[in-house]
């Protein structure tokens, strides 16, 4: 049975992977800001934590604190976050600074603090909660977007850096799951103005989209036990059909670009 330390089990995501790690019997470490969350033990055992990601003071005592309680973390999750929509040009300092810490600086401090006690068990796996917009950003989130483009970029250097240590990394990016990521408890709007059309049809489509998505969280929570089970893990993961869609037509605009601009491209090396 793993042991599994996963950041915000308050709800969504989060909440299904717990339930669904300690419904097999596994032991999980939760972080919540808030109320602990109503779970099902099972014959799993839960161990829940306060953690506010945007202490960074708060981050390496509370790593510690979850070895003690186990001795050892299988799986380490990255998954507190949150959406910061709108225009990029009204977002405030304040809010883009929120969010960063949250979503990127906070999950680097974590696995930063736990990389030396992995290290020395010469195993573990961390899994990093993306997201779709940073593989294939969109109008309207391009902040968060940026935050979880940032860390699928860490993920795969990080997978590099410690693949020869034993330790796995997988960044998993999900598309439009039926939680309440869309709420106004997950989901912060910047200041609206009708010039940016794009940004306002993207905010009338997420509006509608809240509570119709086509994810299954509890399916996202089975795929992601799935991943840490395998012996051979990915290194980037896409949950949801959604997510499969934009991965792939950003793909296809990417290589028709890079085609169309090839000469431009060769030409910039020193003449021979």
């Amino acid at each position: 049975m793993k042991t599994w330390f996963i950041t915000g089990i308050s709800r969504g995501l989060g909440l299904a992977l717990a339930q669904a790690a300690l419904a097999r019997g596994d032991t999980v470490i939760g972080t919540v800001r808030g109320a602990a969350p109503e779970l099902v033990q099972g014959s799993g055992t839960l161990h829940v934590l306060h953690l506010d990601m945007t202490d960074p003071a708060a981050i390496a005592p509370t790593v510690e604190q979850a070895f003690a309680l186990t001795g050892r973390i299988d799986v380490l999750v990255n998954n507190a976050g949150y959406g910061l929509l709108g225009a990029i040009e009204q977002a405030s300092d304040a809010d883009v600074a929120r969010l960063f810490e949250v979503d990127l600086f906070g999950p680097f401090r974590l696995i930063r603090a736990a990389l030396p006690r992995l290290r020395a068990q010469g195993s573990g796996h961390i899994v990093n909660v993306t997201s779709i917009a940073g593989r294939a950003p969109g109008a309207g989130s391009g902040l968060y977007a940026s935050a979880k483009y940032a860390l699928e970029g860490l993920s795969a250097a990080l997978a590099q850096e410690i693949a020869p240590l034993g330790i796995h990394v997988t960044a998993v990016a999900p598309g439009a799951f039926r939680t309440d990521f869309l709420s106004n408890r997950s989901i912060r709007k910047s200041r609206a103005d009708a010039s940016y059309a794009a940004v306002g049809r993207s905010s009338a489509a997420f509006d509608a989209m809240a509570g119709k998505q086509l994810g299954d969280p509890a399916r996202a929570a089975a795929a992601i036990l799935a991943l840490t089970d395998s012996a051979n893990p990915p290194v980037h993961l896409l949950l949801g059909s959604d997510a499969l869609r934009r991965a792939r037509e950003k793909l296809d605009a990417v290589i028709d670009e890079i085609d169309r601009w090839e000469p431009v491209t060769l030409g910039t090396d020193f003449a021979e």
